[in-house]
């Protein structure tokens, strides 16, 4: 599917969805690594989900990633990725019930961070080679039991101890949340091609509803 370069408070990837498609779409925001922050979108589409969205004929979803600037987080930029979400829902026939955030290494912080200081606006989070940030609180992590999550991280990984996944999973599974771990024996940090191209996962980022949408003011 073709992808748009197009910007708001930051620039973006967009892809729509397929042409016919009969009802409001599920969208997947996808928040990239450190190593992609820039001015060039193009960079976004060298690897990982970006990349399988361009070499895609077509896709049941709408698909949009912001890219940070040099030196930047996506906590710093937390109310830009919100106002984009906001932006699209109100000007594209996207369901506000079934926003699927996902994010890889520095994005997938982000995606944690965002998903528990704004729980009621997704249906799903997808973390690849990524850690909880510890600046969230017990109240924002208990608040992610209630949002399906897909962490994935490769055993070859040295930047990520395969505990701090663990003990995640283990927190949220205690408080009732609904937690998939896929461990990667072979896998190194750099594992986003082959987590976003399995059909399993493709097949979860639109299979996932809340129950009530949440309002745009």
């Amino acid at each position: 599917m073709p992808i748009e370069h197009r910007s708001h408070l930051l620039p973006y990837l967009f892809s729509p969805v397929s042409d016919d498609a009969k009802k409001p779409a599920p969208l997947v925001l996808f928040l990239h690594g450190a190593r992609d922050r820039g001015n060039d979108l193009n960079v976004l589409l060298k690897w990982g989900l970006p990349r399988f969205v361009d070499e895609s004929s077509s896709l049941p979803y709408v698909f949009v990633a912001p890219q940070l600037p040099e030196g930047q987080t996506w906590v710093d930029r937390e109310s830009d990725v919100i106002a984009l979400l906001d932006n699209l829902i109100t000007s594209q026939p996207i369901d506000p019930s079934r926003v699927i955030l996902s994010g890889f290494s520095l994005g997938t912080a982000g995606a944690w961070h965002i998903a528990a200081s704004h729980p009621t606006r997704f249906a799903g989070l997808v973390a690849v080679s990524g850690r909880v940030p510890k600046t969230l609180e017990a109240s924002q992590i208990a608040a992610l039991k209630d949002i399906p999550i897909q962490i994935f991280q490769g055993g070859k990984d040295e930047k990520l101890p395969i505990e701090d996944a663990q003990q995640i999973v283990d927190i949220l599974r205690g408080l009732g949340g609904t937690v998939d771990f896929t461990f990667l024996p072979e896998g190194d940090h750099f594992i986003a091609d082959e987590v976003y191209s399995d059909p399993k996962l493709q097949e979860w980022l639109i299979s996932q509803s809340r129950r009530q949408a949440s309002v745009v003011a």
